[in-house]
């Protein structure tokens, strides 16, 4: 597994949803905080997005807005609009004006453990739309849109629900690429030594890694890598690893029967006890009991 497809998967939980919406002007509409992350395609015409913090944002065709923690916010024809609840019959009830067409979805996360490499993004990330730009991420766009203008095709459900799972790795892809400082999660996901060890970590969380073999992976002495790992992703790779293995026996408890002493296993310790100590520490609580109180 790699680092983007797995910080996803570990925050991930319930279905993803979507809509297409047709709306003429004047209208306005408020979508208040949740616990998750939406996105907002326009597919025709033009909107404002307002935002919980921060100036307005015009979205032109084509643009993409995604918002990974959703702290609530607005769409309108323009900033001055009043705004109406969703759901209610005010935004049913639209005017006469220009057309705006959205493709807009939902996605559940568990915002309690987010990954470090979710955390940096922006409340909006806004991905404007530019000729040969983001092809990837355009036509999971078009082939989603198609999918909400059938009705009852087999299969329509699993494919929209696996389209929206691509288009969000998608959004998080092109950011990270537009992204050009020196340290970060961007810059560690571009920077082929210390990629090489976070995908090790990640491909294999089980086994026995040391800074100097991860270094090994890396291609590095340990006290190059140590510096290098550290002043990138702004932690050692021994309290990244400790955090990771963490992260992923949260999503075992969580999703799975599989007994503690399997799950300890699975995230590098070596006797059942080893993993309730260290789970304990992280979290104040013991992992069956952690398994209880989720279930």
């Amino acid at each position: 597994m790699d680092v983007l497809t797995d910080a996803v998967a570990a925050m991930r939980i319930g279905t993803p949803h979507s809509s297409r919406t047709q709306i003429r002007a004047p209208w306005g509409v408020r979508f208040p905080p949740q616990d998750g992350a939406g996105f907002h395609v326009v597919l025709q015409g033009s909107c404002w997005l307002l935002r919980a913090h921060g100036e307005p944002i015009r979205l032109e065709v084509g643009d993409v807005a995604f918002l990974p923690r959703e702290l609530g916010h607005a769409l309108a024809d323009s900033p001055t609009t009043p705004l109406a609840e969703t759901g209610s019959p005010a935004v049913a009830a639209t005017g006469s004006g220009a057309l705006t067409v959205l493709l807009c979805g939902a996605y559940r996360l568990d915002q309690g453990r987010i990954h470090p490499l979710l955390a940096e993004l922006p409340d909006v990330v806004h991905l404007p739309a530019r000729v040969g730009r983001h092809s990837s991420l355009r036509g999971a766009i078009d082939l989603l849109g198609l999918e909400l203008d059938t009705e009852n095709l087999p299969g329509t459900s699993g494919v929209i629900a696996a389209l929206l799972e691509v288009l969000l790795l998608y959004m998080l892809r092109a950011w990270h690429r537009e992204q050009t400082g020196i340290s970060g999660w961007s810059a560690a996901l571009s920077d082929p030594a210390i990629s090489s060890a976070l995908h090790a970590m990640h491909r294999d969380p089980a086994a026995p890694w040391t800074v100097k073999s991860l270094g090994m992976q890396a291609g590095l002495s340990r006290s190059a890598f140590a510096h290098r790992f550290a002043s990138i992703v702004g932690s050692t790779p021994q309290s990244y690893l400790t955090w990771w293995r963490m992260t992923l026996a949260v999503r075992l408890l969580r999703d799975t029967d599989e007994p503690l002493r399997g799950i300890a296993r699975r995230c590098g310790y070596t006797s059942e006890y080893a993993f309730a100590k260290a789970f304990k520490r992280e979290f104040g609580t013991a992992p069956g009991r952690y398994r209880t109180r989720a279930a």
